[in-house]
């Protein structure tokens, strides 16, 4: 025992005198750190330029942290080693009847290489886009700064900040969409691309890839548009007014007007001098003597359907549906005609009553119930921007979200059409709803509410779904809205049901389709047939894409559609009636402020949304859905219906006349639509009979000869023969 805590006690000796000794050494060794870092103390003004250091380290870190966030999506999208492949497609498109209507993509059989290039287009470009190209990283910081400056003291956009680099980043990777999410992609691409790519090569990409006007993509496309030769042909008063191009094309495109175009031009080779890059002497012939284009007055590019329409393409070559080939020719949906028509109405109509009604901006989608896009209008001026508000705009649709509401109330068993619905004054906690005319009506059957578009009965709708729980109401709607496609996320707020939620015109377009096609899904396309170089079919949408699921119940979207022709019939769409042996089905929409404004309809041939409203959210004066937007409506339709198989919306007993049009196949007359005499087209019958024949020779291994060009889509339309003119005219 003795030895025992004899050993007991020396350990406790040793592990006391560790302590001690461990102490002992920490405060030494704490002392001389202190006596150290006296040597660092600063005060007075040295200490706060100290702190002032370290705040900014520590807000640089910070910093840093959200920038690699933000950053993320854009390193998503190049995390495929063939990011510049996927991109560099060559695809030449037609619409419905086989006639050409524009390219995207990059020609890979004659681009021109860079060093092929007049020198002094490149000055040009340079002089006016970016003139330190080669000496930032991507972002011209002075640039920025600059410009930054001049808009403040004008109070307005007169320069633009962004590289060479910066644009391309957008051209090759993002939408025209406004954010600043994509301005911030927009930067870390920019800086990836200049890790990657070599300044020559991003300059050349950029002139292969930027829109020139007049559907051309490209600085080769343009020189041989506007001047019918190849760039390196071209003259140095040519070259600038090409450079002047890219501020903005459509307007101070040479075809379109020339005089703008030629004083862009003049800026242009003012810049060459002020850049340095020539002198006033090398210039001034150039002056004297400034570009003449070739005429091409009368051309005209579906641009805001081929942007879509290239999206898609790009879409289906990621999924691997088009193999390997990168040069394609696509017969799309597009009706020429009734794309033309589209964009000349809307333009006609912000010419004439834009200023009073304080509007600058518009939309339209024409579309079949199966989704088959016959025309996209994204705005009122391509060249200006080319920002798609038709695709990628996200609205508040008003009124016109209501037949959602409607029909989920139809789906959950608990109303008819003529269940009776009393307008009274209507809140949910402190949130309280008001109609547009300011007063209540009373009792009603359900489908005079929505003929009235009375805003009360949505919300009473809203509560009853969910059982006295509007919350659960509201996610039963929102979930009507997702099997119809609709994929913008939607605020499950109060005011939801009165649309105040934002949506695309595109989707809501085709979620109104479901309405007349039996409660279908649709889903919007634009491509028909994609062949590859040598002719052979690649894809063909009714063979390889999935087909069109049951969303909602049958009976439902009858009783929606019946209440839905009410509106056109004796409510607040009435401008958009069609005139006798059509149906049409349709609701208006107008948002708080008069910030937006629609009318979304369809027979059941086709529809389609219109939208009207400004970039900025500025209000408008007055304007409603049932106002321009239904009138634009009825002008774009009446003009498509001319000469189409009338085709009843299903589950509607048709107007006598409408069914007797649908089965004989009568062509509707302008006079009765009120609408412009529309080219000759073929019925339905003659579009069969050349599509067997083309059928036999190939079964026969003939040559197409007189049926050159693919088969039509649908019944109208003119085929693409010996007889038919460039206008689509059958002579």
């Amino acid at each position: 025992m003795k030895r025992v805590q004899r050993i007991l006690l020396a350990i406790d000796s040793l592990i006391d005198s560790a302590m001690f000794q461990g102490g002992r050494r920490a405060r030494e060794l704490y002392e001389d750190y202190s006596t150290f870092m006296e040597r660092f103390h600063v005060s007075g003004v040295a200490r706060v330029g100290v702190e002032l250091c370290c705040e900014a380290l520590t807000l640089g870190l910070l910093g840093g942290v959200v920038a690699m966030a933000l950053a993320s999506s854009a390193f998503q999208m190049t995390s495929d080693d063939n990011w510049l492949k996927q991109t560099d497609l060559a695809v030449t498109f037609l619409d419905r009847y086989g006639a050409e209507v524009g390219q995207r993509g990059i020609k890979h059989d004659d681009a021109v290489p860079l060093e092929q290039y007049p020198d002094h287009l490149i000055k040009a470009v340079l002089a006016t886009e970016d003139r330190r190209f080669y000496d930032h990283f991507g972002i011209d910081v002075v640039g920025t700064m600059r410009a930054l400056t001049v808009n403040a003291r004008s109070s307005g956009v007169v320069q633009g900040g962004s590289s060479i680099t910066q644009q391309l980043a957008k051209n090759l990777f993002l939408s025209n969409e406004r954010t600043i999410t994509r301005k911030i992609n927009e930067a870390f691409l920019a800086l990836w691309l200049e890790r990657h790519l070599t300044k020559r090569d991003i300059l050349k990409l950029y002139l292969d890839r930027v829109y020139m006007g007049g559907g051309a993509f490209g600085i080769q496309a343009a020189a041989e548009f506007y001047f019918g030769k190849s760039v390196k042909d071209v003259t140095l008063a040519e070259a600038a007014m090409l450079a002047g191009l890219f501020k903005a094309p459509t307007k101070y495109a040479p075809h379109v007007n020339l005089p703008a175009a030629r004083a862009r031009a003049n800026d242009v080779l003012n810049n060459l001098v002020d850049s340095g890059f020539m002198t006033e002497s090398q210039i001034i012939a150039a002056q004297r003597n400034p570009a003449t284009p070739i005429d091409r007055a009368r051309e005209t590019s579906p641009d805001w359907y081929l942007d879509y329409a290239y999206s898609e393409i790009r879409r289906l070559a990621q999924e691997g549906k088009l193999g390997d080939h990168r040069v394609l020719s696509v017969r799309s949906a597009l009706d020429s005609n009734v794309q033309k028509r589209a964009e000349e109405v809307i333009e006609t109509n912000l010419r004439e009553q834009g200023r009073s009604y304080h509007a600058k901006q518009a939309a339209a989608v024409v579309m079949e119930p199966d989704g088959a896009v016959r025309a996209i209008v994204g705005g009122r001026d391509y060249g200006a921007s080319q920002f798609n508000r038709a695709t990628d705009a996200a609205r508040q649709p008003g009124s016109s979200f209501k037949p959602y509401v409607y029909l989920t109330a139809l789906m959950s068993g608990k109303f008819k059409p003529t269940t009776i619905v009393t307008d009274r004054p209507t809140c949910i906690g402190n949130y309280c709803v008001h109609n547009y005319s300011g007063g209540y009506a009373g009792s009603m059957p359900l489908a005079m509410a929505l003929a009235k578009s009375l805003n009360t009965i949505a919300i009473q709708l809203s509560q009853a779904i969910g059982g006295g729980d509007s919350r659960i109401g509201r996610a039963k709607i929102i979930d009507t809205c997702r099997r119809l496609g609709i994929t913008t996320p939607l605020e499950d707020t109060p005011s939801l049901p009165v649309g105040q939620s934002d949506v695309i015109p595109l989707e809501h377009s085709a979620a109104y389709g479901a309405f007349v096609n039996g409660g279908k899904k649709v889903t919007p396309y634009a491509a028909v047939e994609i062949r590859n170089r040598q002719g052979d079919l690649l894809y063909r949408h009714d063979r390889d894409a999935p087909p069109q699921k049951q969303a909602v119940p049958y009976d439902k979207v009858v009783e929606l559609a019946g209440m839905m022709k009410k509106v056109v019939e004796e409510g607040t769409g009435k401008r958009a009636q069609l005139g006798e042996g059509i149906d049409v089905i349709g609701k208006t929409g107008t948002t708080n402020g008069y910030k937006d404004a629609w009318f979304c309809g369809y027979s059941g041939t086709m529809g389609g949304c219109v939208w009207y409203g400004n970039d900025d959210n500025d209000p408008m004066n007055n304007m409603t859905g049932g106002t321009l937007p239904a009138g634009t409506w009825h002008d774009i339709m009446a003009y498509a219906h001319q000469g189409a198989t009338l085709k009843p919306i299903v589950g509607l007993k048709p107007d006598p006349k409408g069914a007797t049009a649908a089965v004989n196949a009568n062509v509707v007359k302008p006079l009765e639509l009120g609408a412009p005499q529309r080219p000759a087209t073929l019925s339905k019958g003659a579009v069969d009979a050349l599509d067997a024949i083309q059928s036999k020779l190939k079964t026969l291994g003939g040559k197409q000869g007189a049926l050159e060009g693919p088969a039509p889509v649908g019944a109208e339309g003119p085929q693409r023969d010996a007889r038919r003119g460039d206008d689509g005219v059958i002579r």
